[in-house]
């Protein structure tokens, strides 16, 4: 399923002016925060590996614009625009990514594992799947402690094949634990086309042989996503188990920073961008219900390039973590 066209915006989405504005901003301030970490990777001051989210804002945003206090999330290694999402601090995020005491893993996590308990933002995680479990885990905390949290467990189409994703699926629904499964599918994985990689590319049915409903969504409309999230979120916090989103996505950049992206053409990625940005269609819900005019929207994006600004300088000037740090927060 091609992302629907970014120039009609549905009408049957009811969001209010302040709601579509939120929602741009936070989508506006993943894209140029992680714009702005892919300049600072070409430039040597951010080392590793740097998977950037440009393209999948909606899905994040729309998801969190329907979390509780208590709610979880845990997430895979293209994690920024999720800890964005969730109200860390753009500092700390970008001076993790450039390795600085002033970062949220005091320097030694990196792009990949970064944690905050206060905003329950339960990692960035750098092994293929590694999250999945540790996400069902959350949830049956939330189960054995009996409250209505629910843990927000994201991860992308190349995770999907791994059999952990498959045991914690069984183990969800077998005790019916509050987990909303929300698969990026971004079509490509690390590389290769899902139609090459998956024999069942509809990816919401993966729970079907345990019983568990899943939805396919259009992961370029953040109003769908937020739609389409409210009943999988009602589903797990009252009692009723895991639920399965798939979130029909698109990545335009490269698995990371140091791929080139040679298995899809320049037209597939520009017909993207014109046609299903996330942005551009919040913008045209925005414009459409007469809730700004353009010249506002571009001083919202120039207080928001002010905000990445501040955050790369001081990810610059943030000093380097004391060699001591290397023998903290070590389990043997």
């Amino acid at each position: 399923m091609a992302p629907a066209d970014a120039s009609s915006p549905k009408s049957n989405y009811n969001a209010t002016k302040d709601e579509l504005l939120k929602y741009y901003k936070d989508m506006l301030l993943i894209r140029r925060f992680e714009e702005k970490a892919g300049q600072l990777y070409g430039m040597g001051h951010i080392g590793g590996f740097c998977h950037l989210y440009i393209g999948q804002e909606a899905v994040v945003v729309g998801m969190e614009a329907l979390k509780k206090e208590g709610d979880q999330v845990i997430t895979g290694y293209r994690d920024h625009g999720h800890m964005l999402a969730c109200g860390m601090d753009p500092k700390g995020v970008m001076a993790e990514l450039t390795g600085r005491e002033g970062g949220y893993s005091k320097g030694k996590g990196g792009s990949m594992h970064m944690f905050s308990t206060e905003k329950k933002f339960y990692g960035g995680h750098g092994i293929v799947g590694a999250q999945i479990p540790l996400g069902t885990g959350l949830a049956f905390a939330n189960r054995y402690n009996g409250n209505d949290s629910v843990s927000l467990t994201y991860f992308g189409d190349g995770a999907a094949n791994q059999g952990q994703v498959f045991e914690a699926m069984n183990m969800a629904q077998l005790w019916r634990l509050p987990v909303v499964f929300i698969i990026e599918n971004n079509q490509y994985a690390m590389g290769t086309s899902i139609k090459r990689s998956h024999a069942e590319t509809h990816l919401y049915r993966r729970g079907a042989s345990f019983g568990i409903p899943g939805t396919e969504v259009d992961g370029m409309d953040v109003l769908a996503v937020r739609e389409a999230g409210r009943e999988a979120m009602e589903h797990a916090r009252t009692g009723k188990g895991p639920y399965i989103l798939e979130m029909k996505t698109y990545r335009y950049r490269g698995h990371s920073m140091s791929d080139p992206a040679k298995y899809r053409t320049r037209d597939e990625v520009d017909d993207i961008r014109t046609n299903s940005d996330p942005i551009k269609k919040c913008e045209n819900y925005i414009m459409s219900g007469k809730h700004a005019s353009e010249d506002e929207l571009k001083e919202i994006d120039k207080a928001i390039k002010q905000v990445v600004k501040e955050a790369a300088d001081f990810s610059l000037e943030s000093p380097e973590p004391d060699p001591k740090e290397l023998f903290t927060d070590i389990l043997a």
